[in-house]
């Protein structure tokens, strides 16, 4: 068995174990996720002794798919300056993910949003979720 297989092999006996329900701690399953959708994601944040859930809301403009080391880019307008951060998702410190709207996009990378105002920055609502 090569190098790669050997990852790939344990990778996803891991992930199957993380999304186990007998788990001590079982992450809740991961929906279908796409590049133009409006999510929510709860991250977990520790100040001191206490640990919070802060709600980021903003549209995945790029997905990076490699096990593991699945990533998205979220984007999102914050006072009038847009706001970027890439997550895990399959980090500990990702409490849920949930798409509140799917997007009719043409591209894998939605990277020309950055340089829309206002309402350019909109996507055509997808109505059917099996086109994807």
């Amino acid at each position: 068995m090569k190098t790669k297989e050997l990852v790939e092999t344990l990778e996803s006996n891991y992930l199957k174990k993380i999304y186990d329900e007998n788990h001590p701690t079982p992450k809740a399953p991961l929906p279908p996720l796409g590049v133009g959708d409006l999510v929510k994601v709860g991250v977990l944040i520790r100040e001191g002794e206490k640990e919070r859930i802060q709600p980021y809301e903003g549209t995945v403009i790029a997905q990076h798919k490699s096990g593991m080391n699945s990533t998205i880019t979220v984007r999102k307008i914050f006072q009038g300056v847009g706001v970027e951060r890439i997550f895990m998702i399959h980090s500990p410190r990702i409490a849920f993910i949930e798409v509140l709207r799917c997007s009719q996009v043409r591209r894998a990378k939605l990277y020309y949003l950055r340089d829309c105002v206002g309402k350019q920055t909109r996507l055509k609502e997808r109505f059917n979720r099996l086109d994807r």
